[in-house]
């Protein structure tokens, strides 16, 4: 192939390009007159001339390359971008959160949506080798999120070869406000292929039947990553009076109904979650649920008379960069010691932390600091993370976002 453009590191910012992270930022870059418009394929190399790794360039953002290839001879052409989707699908079938392929079907293996019942992720960015570019299949449809303006540029071929592979009944596309004005691209949310049904779309996990909202839900519309972490922490949730706070269209709280709770409060800001929640509980049939509409921090900040056995906290993400980290901290430390208050001895707290920039050593740290000044005891039952349609790429540790501890309180 033809001599690529480069763009060179400051001296001593190599390692983590070596090391394969996919990450970029403006301030890693030498200074240069020089810029590339948006998409163009570029060489990362050291101030020295050693090639480091091949990326795609974003003058607008300030992650200004994401690379995609340690290969010198690869290209970051469309057949580069089909052979990766094809091979985060099969990673999923792998761990077996699709249904195997026919032996007459394409040669990658992918097969069809058709008759699929359950929900997977099946691309997760970095940690596909695709970074900004994001597809979650609820039964026979896809939602497709772009956060990087270097994908949103070849999202045209992205969504044809989806529909091509799979053969879903739609595609929803979906660009966060506020990722798209970083990216210096427009948002985008609506159905992309196929046909929109007046109907919900309905899934299967976790023994219940769920609807999502692909048009309008959070995210890409639920949250599949804590999937394997619903049915984990309903095992000690038997029986017990349990609070679910931020509980979304109520993950953890319905799960640990199904598993004879006694019990289950459902807290959320957001009236459309709880509506959501509400209809699941009566799809499923579950009776011993109630949900109200509150702010997390004030809710636990009240009177705390009324004590529950077990309390899930599931927060949406307080962190979105290593800046906000001490931020974050404080956050979740007010809402574990309010938990705390509603705790009896002998009492589950289940608390997680979807923030990629804190770490789980980090989190840990605040769970004791929290302990000591309640003076309680807390041990770590079980020490999670995300299902397996969001593997962990080890050269992106940010990919280990998702951190979920099942504790006992004394």
């Amino acid at each position: 192939m033809s001599k690529l453009p480069s763009v060179v590191v400051k001296p001593s910012r190599q390692f983590p390009f070596v090391s394969r992270h996919p990450w970029v930022h403006a301030s890693s870059l030498a200074e240069s007159s020089e810029s590339f418009p948006l998409g163009q394929e570029v060489d990362l190399v050291q101030h020295d001339g050693t090639w480091l790794a091949r990326g795609l360039f974003n003058p607008n953002s300030g992650l200004r390359v994401r690379l995609y290839s340690w290969n010198r001879q690869q290209s970051l052409d469309e057949a580069f971008f089909r052979t990766r989707i094809d091979q985060a699908i099969a990673r999923r079938r792998l761990a077996g959160l699709l249904p195997a392929a026919p032996h007459d079907s394409d040669s990658d293996g992918s097969g069809t949506l058709a008759g699929v019942t359950t929900a997977a992720r099946l691309v997760f960015s970095e940690s596909d080798g695709l970074s900004g570019l994001i597809v979650d299949q609820y039964a026979d449809c896809l939602v497709v999120q772009i956060a990087a303006g270097v994908i949103a540029l070849r999202q045209t071929a992205l969504l044809e070869h989806l529909q091509q592979r799979l053969q879903p009944r739609a595609i929803f596309l979906r660009t966060d406000a506020k990722t798209a004005k970083k990216e210096g691209i427009e948002q985008q949310e609506g159905l992309a292929k196929g046909e929109a049904s007046e109907e919900p779309i309905l899934y299967d996990e976790n023994g219940l039947r769920w609807s999502v909202d692909l048009e309008h839900g959070q995210k890409t519309g639920g949250y599949l990553d804590q999937r394997d972490n619903h049915a984990a922490a309903a095992k000690y949730l038997t029986g017990r009076r349990v609070l679910d706070v931020c509980c979304y269209a109520g993950g953890f709280g319905l799960v640990a109904a199904s598993h004879d709770a006694s019990s289950v409060t459902g807290i959320d800001s957001s009236q459309r979650a709880l509506d959501a929640a509400a209809a699941n509980a009566q799809r499923n049939g579950l009776k011993n649920v109630r949900f109200e509409k509150a702010d997390c921090f004030d809710y636990l900040a009240a009177d705390a008379t009324e004590q529950f056995d077990a309390v899930v906290l599931d927060p949406p993400r307080f962190a979105g960069s290593r800046r906000q980290v001490d931020a974050a901290l404080r956050a979740y430390a007010r809402l574990n010691r309010g938990a705390l208050e509603r705790l009896p001895a002998g009492g589950v707290l289940v608390t997680n932390s979807c923030s990629g920039s804190v770490s789980r050593s980090d989190f840990l740290n605040m769970l004791v600091n929290v302990g000591r000044r309640a003076g309680r005891d807390i041990t770590v039952l079980e020490s999670r993370s995300a299902a397996a349609d969001h593997p962990m790429r080890v050269s992106c540790p940010e990919s280990d976002y998702l951190k979920c501890f099942i504790c006992e309180v004394q």
